[in-house]
């Protein structure tokens, strides 16, 4: 099947004025800086439809529903994607190009394009490398399964992938290929069984490699890029997601690609894997948009369980609402693949079934770390189970721990209450107790930083300094990165173009919930708050990176460069006066 190259539509809507648009469909208003008219998608009698000019968005606030120009052609001419762009490309007097049809001219509009024509090119190498084909078939993998993941071959060659590209540029972009100290380029991957992965919307984004050879690196992934985060993708999770129309009733996490395929080679289709990286709060954010159970499945060593730990510690905040997690330990000796193949996809099935509950987990994991017969025992399981429950969102599942608490430490539930949320200690201060709000402070100038960006996207220019932004462990703070980044690499789009580049993302879902109708403020009074902001996040960003070098040094002797890198941080905020 042919597809719309991602470049061709960012350029399509940077051609398209989405007032025009709107404005012969729906009556539009001048109001301010923006348009109004009444909402096309409710009978509303007051208008609450705006059109922003500059994001190149519409917002209805009766319908709920806001995108960028395709989006309201669909919503509005019931239009599918390709027919929307199809009406758009029409009015700018474009013809929409397609990848993957009968002509033989390989024609790039980005990165993209090169993965997909690299996806092509290794699955047609498989066809005739018997060594890989044996390899598979040794694995116990059939043909179809492999067609399903699209898995292939990269020639044991430095440029058998870089001659397919005359200009390496979206290649290298891609992570395809790699330059060359003395000039060109040459093939990333070589004599190695290749596995796309592709984001939810079905489009390669990268590539893992099992090596045929006796390489130390068994397996190898593309490299972080513009369009591949690993802790933000998942292998298997596009496959999964197309073999039910309706959401999956649960999606099991494991670890290696050839799990994800084994899996479902054995008719289980609901198995995706991580890539190389523990899981994070991306992958589940990404996870419960498909179903609302997941499954983790580790082996039963102490790694396993160490993985498995920190699994939880990312999915308390985001269990709730009827969101379910379960662990799932596998004997000694077996991962998901060689399991399956042994016991057949019914016992499997079985054992998945039986997977802990994360109550129990935690729990579990907390008693070996405490004496529940002595008084100091169960009063120190309260002080460890404390911080977990304060990551969790008021609701069932929490309740039933906090059940399960009072039942173990024989305290009654008003004094463990006060114990868990600190109420004696929020009273004796004179301080009220927390509200038990679920965005936490330090997401509120993250959130606003970006709500600004997306006010004057020429602001990305300014920033300095994003790769101290980057290493915050804070929620939300890639997603403001990656908005400088694209703003910065990009001077002349809109926010728009960034929803569309986002599209069927978390991301985009996020955007979507803060990005609202033009800010009410001047241009400097935008410029300064943003700037000041950054500026707050950046000597927050130190101070971590200073904590963890301080506990670092009371462990063992910081290396050179670690005393330097404090060194450094220290006279910075020191000269911001922040200290």
């Amino acid at each position: 099947m042919s597809r719309i190259p991602q470049g061709f539509i960012q350029d399509l809507l940077s051609r398209t004025d989405i007032v025009e648009v709107i404005g012969t469909r729906v009556e539009l208003k001048r109001a301010g800086k923006e348009f109004k008219g009444l909402s096309p998608f409710t009978n509303e009698k007051s208008p609450s439809f705006f059109v922003s000019p500059a994001k190149q968005m519409f917002f209805c606030f009766s319908s709920g529903k806001n995108g960028t120009a395709i989006n309201f052609l669909m919503e509005n001419d019931r239009l599918s994607f390709v027919e929307a762009v199809e009406e758009l490309a029409k009015r700018a007097g474009v013809q929409v190009p397609r990848e993957g049809g009968h002509s033989e001219q390989l024609v790039l509009e980005g990165p993209l394009d090169a993965l997909a024509a690299a996806e092509r090119f290794y699955r047609t190498q498989l066809k005739t490398h018997q060594p890989a084909i044996e390899y598979l078939k040794k694995r116990g993998l059939g043909g179809d399964t492999a067609k399903l993941f699209g898995i292939g071959y990269a020639p044991e060659s430095w440029d058998a992938l870089a001659r397919l590209f005359p200009d390496p540029e979206y290649a290298l972009t891609a992570g395809l290929l790699i330059q060359r100290d003395s000039g060109g380029a040459y093939d990333r991957f070589r004599n190695r069984v290749m596995f796309p992965i592709r984001d939810t919307r079905g489009r390669v984004i990268a590539f893992g490699g099992r090596t045929l050879a006796n390489d130390p690196a068994k397996y190898l992934n593309s490299p972080e890029t513009p369009l591949f985060h690993k802790g933000r993708n998942l292998f298997g999770l596009y496959e999964a997601k197309q073999s039910s129309k309706a959401d999956l009733p649960f999606l099991m996490v494991v670890e290696g690609y050839m799990d994800v395929v084994m899996l479902a080679h054995h008719g289980i289709r609901n198995a995706v894997a991580t890539l190389g990286t523990a899981t994070t709060r991306d992958h589940l954010s990404l996870l419960f948009k498909s179903t609302p159970r997941v499954v983790f499945c580790f082996d039963g060593d102490r790694a396993g369980r160490s993985a498995a730990w920190r699994a939880l510690e990312q999915a308390l905040p985001e269990v709730h609402e009827g969101r379910e997690c379960r662990f799932m330990f596998l004997p000694d000796g077996h991962d998901p693949d060689t399991l399956v193949q042994e016991i057949g996809a019914e016992a499997f099935r079985g054992l998945v079934g039986q997977a802990m509950s994360l109550s129990d987990f935690l729990l579990g994991e907390l008693k070996k770390e405490v004496n529940l017969g002595t008084r100091d025992g169960r009063a120190r399981l309260v002080g460890l189970a404390r911080p977990h429950l304060e990551r969790m969102r008021e609701g069932p599942l929490r309740s039933v721990i906090v059940s399960e608490l009072e039942h173990l430490t024989r305290l009654g539930r008003a004094d463990l209450d006060a114990l868990l949320t600190g109420h004696e200690r929020a009273a004796a201060s004179g301080r009220p107790a927390p509200s038990g709000r679920t965005e936490s402070p330090g997401a509120r100038p993250i959130k606003r930083a970006l709500q600004l960006l997306l006010e004057r996207p020429d602001m990305a220019q300014g920033v300095a300094h994003v790769g101290q932004l980057a290493a915050m462990p804070q929620p939300g703070i890639d997603m403001l990165v990656e908005a400088i980044e694209f703003f910065h690499e990009h001077p002349d789009s809109h926010a728009g173009q960034l929803l569309e580049l986002w599209r069927d993302t978390p991301k985009g879902a996020a955007l979507n919930r803060i990005i609202g109708v033009e800010e009410q403020l001047d241009e400097a009074a935008i410029g300064q708050e943003f700037a000041d902001t950054i500026g707050h996040l950046r000597m927050k960003a130190l101070r971590g990176r200073a904590q963890v070098l301080l506990e670092l040094a009371r462990e063992r002797e910081l290396a050179s460069a670690e005393t330097a890198e404090l060194e450094q941080i220290t006279r910075q905020l020191s000269d911001a006066r922040l200290v």
